[in-house]
């Protein structure tokens, strides 16, 4: 009996860790976004904010973050972007990017314990937990000061190097003149990269 528990206490985490790998290999949890310097591949958290991965999956299938700036970059902390009212490079408003949002309403916080390292994407939002909406950052470097306080909703798992190129701002508000844009944002891995590994 006692050899059936350990054999059983065995194979549990490798059932679990196969399961886990079967459901974040799905395509539709992978979030593939076109920039000047290349593409970056985002792996999804969808058991962790399931809301908000809908939210950024619905976004992207509609084409609204297509051409969609990152407004507020800051070098050592991250680049912001995801304002599909007035960062879209057709109608830019530098005056109030930064400000807007979708036509979606807001979304209640879904924080988890998922850090905020070097990759981590990470909902944007006012001083309200539950204001988030379309806005989003990538962080350049880990902020475990954020942690818990922003919902993760996914990892850059490549072409982080093409998230470093990303155009700094000024120092202070991280606000951007002239700035890079997310040329198409779509769900699943880009055709160039194959099935996701």
């Amino acid at each position: 009996m006692n050899k059936l528990l350990v054999f059983a206490m065995f194979l549990l985490p490798v059932a679990m860790t196969e399961a886990k790998t079967e459901t974040s290999q799905k395509p539709e949890n992978f979030l593939t976004i076109e920039l000047k310097s290349g593409s970056v591949v985002i792996e999804l958290f969808p058991n962790d904010a399931p809301n908000h991965v809908k939210r950024i999956k619905e976004l992207a299938k509609e084409g609204k973050y297509d051409g969609v700036a990152f407004h507020r970059v800051i070098d050592g902390f991250m680049a912001q972007t995801g304002d599909v009212e007035f960062g879209n490079t057709k109608n830019y408003n530098q005056r109030r990017v930064g400000t807007g949002g979708s036509s979606k309403p807001d979304l209640k916080a879904e924080f988890n314990k998922r850090k905020h390292v070097k990759g981590t994407c990470s909902m944007a939002r006012s001083s309200s937990p539950d204001s988030a909406n379309s806005q989003f950052f990538i962080c350049f470097e880990s902020k475990g000061h954020l942690d818990g306080k922003y919902t993760v909703w996914g990892q850059v798992i490549k072409g982080m190097d093409n998230i470093d190129k990303i155009k700094r701002g000024s120092p202070f508000s991280g606000s951007v003149s002239n700035p890079d844009i997310m040329k198409k944002v779509t769900v699943g891995t880009a055709k160039s990269e194959g099935k996701a590994q």
